[in-house]
């Protein structure tokens, strides 16, 4: 029996593999740590499971051949004489035959693992599981360890729990070790019902364009690889909103090892191309040809995280100069390198996506996943703000979905998605849709909250925002502004230095002195006339004041919060009043009956 991709139904399975850790690891390892023997186990016994059918095919045609050719991947793979799949293992041994034999299994253990081919080899080595199996066995739990995972309690071939099954049963586990280890929980996964809302956004306003074709689909930030995985699916399932026959190639990066490991294991299992799944920084150390454009992207960048350790290995400078051309931003100015303030990286991931946008009639679209950051920190000629600015004077933002709080595993703070696209529909040239998805219209409070998560979409949800969206219309949760409305043009305001005389003082050309001491700034809506807003703001309360054209700065900022603020007017006074009499009224009585 199939297992169903949602959380209910999969936590007999959750819950088997936390108790094999509670059982097995408790008194070896701290409850933070189970992750580390935990996780490559899932990943060996599901690898394990696919290779038994065929292990007698496998070890006669390596028996064969190891003396007469080099390199045996392409007959150890195929069909006929090998595995079928992407992946084998040249060892005599399986999981449940190592049990066989006790006295000898922390040797016939590392001769199995030793047996899987280079592309298993990497992810065993990223999981850094060699470290453990002595730790295991010096601790004699090693056969209990290996005894569980091929209990038939548990189901983990592929087949019965299909990789985005599986992604669930991952996520909720290293949610579950990372709490047990005071860590952010959740860290790497986005929930599902947030990827699905992405795709709808993402691939429905060309759903008739992709019909037919071949596509890259790509994330910087992979994880469990949970977005790529979701994404194609969403374009191929025949009895889905596309039904699209398309030739689809998934691409990602990520740079925490074991979820690399992770991510890469199920792209094996999956039959997708594995050498597409890179390790390392993508903002320093970007995998792929830097070449390489995709056609859609989806992502959840780190915000509120350091990129410190990028920023030196690009070797930025002190005044943010850089060389890599992901980051030289070409707008109505000049070719210059920008860079994000080193505490927050996500607008340099952003960045990133935006240089792989392919120049096509289809061209490329986004779906990123912000904090409130992204829409507003930074002033005027900072890093954000120009990247802002180098986005809306591209026309590249096409909507961004604010998402309700609590939301998330480990965060109750505000997101959002942020959509880009650098073929916009004719109707949306030169503007940007915000929809309010944060009302209670919108979600539905869970009966038991997943770390901080307490609210989620259901499939009742998504399509009211998707509605909204597609039809590019206004209303009580949609507004559409001009690009414009969001930038505005900061100007210096000036004041004259005086002496101890009150009087004026001058420079070489008869020119008033401005005082530092009485600087200025004045923020003022790009649509309106500078010096017109000058004359009515400024000048009345100080006469002497004035503007430099040549300080001028272009910011762009975005007060999402204020497009959809409603006043609420303050209670009438006489129902006021009526509160605190009633009130006064209850604890009058309350005294008398302490008293009496």
């Amino acid at each position: 029996m199939v297992v169903n991709s949602n959380n209910h139904s999969l936590q007999p399975v959750i819950n088997f593999l936390w108790t094999v850790a509670d059982d097995v690891l408790v008194n070896t390892y701290q409850k933070g740590k189970y992750k580390d023997v935990i996780l490559p186990m899932i990943v060996i016994r599901r690898l394990d499971l696919l290779l038994e059918p065929t292990k007698d095919k496998v070890l006669k045609t390596f028996n064969e051949y190891k003396s007469k050719l080099q390199n045996l991947d392409s007959l150890l793979t195929n069909i006929k004489h090998g595995s079928g799949l992407a992946f084998y293992n040249t060892s005599k041994f399986t999981l449940k035959k190592l049990l066989d034999d006790p006295k000898n299994l922390k040797s016939n253990f590392e001769n199995y693992l030793n047996g899987f081919s280079e592309n298993v080899q990497d992810i065993i080595k990223q999981f850094k599981f060699r470290n453990e199996i002595e730790t295991l066995d010096e601790a004699d739990i090693l056969f209990s360890l290996i005894e569980k995972f091929c209990s038939p309690k548990v189901e983990l071939h592929p087949d019965k729990l299909p990789p985005l099954a599986m992604g669930y049963v991952y996520e909720d586990l290293v949610r579950r070790f990372n709490e047990e280890n005071n860590e952010e929980a959740g860290e790497h996964f986005t929930p599902r019902e947030i990827i699905d809302l992405m795709t709808h956004l993402v691939f429905l306003p060309v759903k008739d364009k992709i019909k037919q074709g071949t596509y890259l689909i790509y994330d910087p930030c992979v994880g469990s690889g949970g977005m790529l995985t979701i994404a194609k699916h969403f374009m191929l399932n025949p009895e889905g909103l596309i039904k699209s026959n398309a030739t689809v190639h998934l691409y990602g990066q990520e740079s925490t090892p074991f979820i690399y490991a992770t991510c890469k294991s199920d792209m094996l299992i999956k039959g997708e191309d594995p050498d597409k799944i890179v390790y390392g920084s993508t903002l320093s150390a970007y995998g792929f040809d830097k070449d390489l454009k995709f056609d859609f992207m989806l992502t959840n960048p780190p915000y509120g995280k350091t990129w410190a350790p990028d920023k030196k290995a690009l070797g930025v400078g002190p005044k943010g100069a850089i060389i890599d051309k992901r980051f030289m931003l070409k707008g109505s100015y000049k070719e210059e390198a920008v860079t994000s303030r080193v505490n927050d990286g996500q607008l340099m991931f952003v960045l990133h996506m935006l240089s792989k946008m392919k120049d096509t009639e289809l061209g490329s679209r986004i779906a990123s996943v912000h904090n409130g950051s992204a829409l507003f920190t930074g002033d005027a000629g900072q890093g954000e703000s120009e990247i802002r600015k180098y986005i809306f004077e591209n026309d590249l933002l096409e909507a961004i979905v604010a998402l309700p709080n609590d939301m998330f595993y480990n965060t109750g703070i505000p997101t959002y998605i942020f959509l880009f696209t650098n073929r916009k529909a004719k109707n949306r040239k030169g503007k940007v849709q915000l929809i309010n998805a944060t009302s209670e219209k919108f979600y539905y409070k869970m009966r038991k909250p997943l770390g901080k998560k307490r609210v989620e979409f259901s499939t009742e949800h998504i399509p009211v925002i998707e509605k909204m969206f597609l039809n590019f219309e206004e209303n009580e949760y949609s507004k559409i502004f001009d690009n414009e409305d969001f930038g505005y043009a900061q100007i210096t305001v000036n004041r004259p230095l005086k002496d101890e005389k009150g009087e004026i003082v001058t420079d070489s050309k008869g020119k008033p002195k401005p005082d530092p001491k009485l600087k200025d700034t004045e923020n003022i809506p790009l649509k309106e006339d500078i010096q017109e807003f000058f004359e009515r703001e400024v000048l009345p309360f100080a006469p002497d004041a004035w503007w430099d054209k040549k300080d001028t700065k272009i910011g762009y900022e975005i007060n999402f919060a204020k497009y959809f603020y409603k006043h609420q007017p303050p209670r009438a006074l006489t129902d006021i009043a009526k509160d605190i009499l009633a009130i006064e009224q209850e604890t009058d009585g309350l005294l008398k009956e302490i008293i009496e």
